[in-house]
């Protein structure tokens, strides 16, 4: 009977010089090769054990060589079943079934781009686009992206990558998105075992603290109160003060709000982090609500627009029109805004700063917004709606009505 085992054939390699590892078919003191097209250092073989060691792609070599041996196997066992492999010598065994097993060790999982994708994939619609965003920057970096595999990105590859991004990407923090990105789909392949290559060892990545993204108690007052605000503007400001009552509510989950709960609240899973919410729907917020009641949505931004991107962009772009406004020889209308920079995102971190002013405990305004981890204290304050609704009324009363 036929048996096989592997075999790294150094006889035409000079010494130290990498040699072919081939899988060796033996009957009857005749032995023939069938070659695995795979080169390998006398190191990165061990003949005892039969595995490639030393070698960065070695989880995936061993796998694949393990699973070649497996099919020959399995052919010489067929032709024992069907009475032919008396009949045959070790080089017709080969000769049988080489053509079935010679192909190049070719694995997609081997492949960033294809990792890349598929780890997006499991993200939602969101957060895959960002994925994908990375996927195409590194597409334009270099022609032969898709054919990189995890040891071909070095940290000399993502010094130059990030070079590449600057010409376009000038601030740090944007940079490091696709940074932080390539760094995830790596620790989900070496999780899974497909390879022990880790650049970011040596790699940093930095981040540049941001700039301020908060009001003063005494500028949102001044921007809740801003007596000239033009007509399509106010309602926009209007819907930054329900999100500055709903706790600084992300664009994407005020877009998609259906009803207000028999309990008079609001209660949506956040699209960021699938985490719950629940929201006591305070009279300033009914009052605003009511204003813009939607049909099939809570709110009627859903009759003009289909995506929450659109109405954000709309929405932070009607904040930078209040303000001083000049009128031109033309009648072209100039404005400096109140305050530059203003977007959705600043009513979730002005919140949180005044409520840090009105010394509420760091727990509550943690569970309010969603972090924490899975301590006792978080897990009674995500329980205890109540600690939140006293915070955020407490807040709302200090900006509105100067009540402490």
């Amino acid at each position: 009977m036929a048996t096989t085992k592997f075999y790294l054939d150094t006889r035409a390699a000079k010494r130290g010089n990498p040699a072919p590892l081939k899988l060796a078919i033996t009957k009857n003191g005749e032995t023939a090769l069938l070659h695995l097209n795979i080169v390998l250092q006398p190191n990165q073989w061990d003949r005892k054990t039969g595995k490639v060691v030393n070698h960065p792609n070695k989880l995936f070599l061993n796998t694949y060589i393990n699973r070649r041996k497996l099919d020959v196997d399995t052919a010489i066992l067929k032709m024992i079943e069907a009475g032919e492999e008396s009949k045959l010598r070790a080089v017709e065994i080969k000769n049988r079934i080489a053509g079935a097993y010679i192909e190049m060790p070719s694995d997609d999982n081997q492949l960033f781009a294809f990792r890349l994708k598929r780890f997006a994939e499991r993200k939602k619609d969101s957060t895959k686009a960002i994925y994908m965003h990375t996927y195409s920057r590194m597409k334009a970096y270099t022609e032969d992206f898709e054919q990189l595999t995890f040891e071909d990105i070095t940290r000399e590859w993502l010094i130059s990558f990030e070079n590449f991004l600057a010409k376009t990407a000038p601030s740090k923090n944007a940079r490091n998105i696709h940074l932080r990105n390539i760094r995830a789909v790596f620790n989900d392949a070496i999780d899974d075992e497909i390879t022990t290559a880790y650049p970011f060892r040596r790699f940093k990545i930095r981040p540049v603290p941001t700039a301020k993204r908060s009001l003063t108690v005494e500028q949102l007052r001044t921007l809740f109160n801003y007596p000239a605000v033009e007509e399509y503007a106010r309602k926009h400001l209007d819907m930054f003060k329900l999100m500055f009552f709903f706790i600084g509510i992300n664009t994407i989950d005020i877009f998609n709000l259906k009803d207000i709960t028999n309990e008079g609240r609001i209660e949506y899973r956040r699209a960021k982090t699938g985490r719950l919410y629940s929201i006591k729907v305070e009279p300033e917020a009914m009052e605003i609500i009511n204003q813009y009641r939607g049909e099939a949505f809570l709110l009627d931004m859903r009759n003009s627009y289909n995506r929450h991107q659109d109405w954000s962009k709309r929405l932070n772009k009607a904040l930078q029109r209040i303000g001083e406004t000049t009128i031109g020889k033309r009648g072209a209308k100039t404005f400096k805004p109140l305050f530059p920079g203003l977007t959705t995102y600043w009513a979730r971190h002005t919140w949180a700063t005044i409520a840090a002013e009105l010394e509420i405990p760091k727990e509550t305004i943690a569970a309010a917004l969603g972090h924490g981890g899975n301590t006792v204290t978080d897990i009674y304050i995500d329980f205890d709606r109540k600690k939140v609704d006293e915070a955020n009324r407490r807040v709302i009363d200090w900006v509105l009505y100067e009540k402490r």
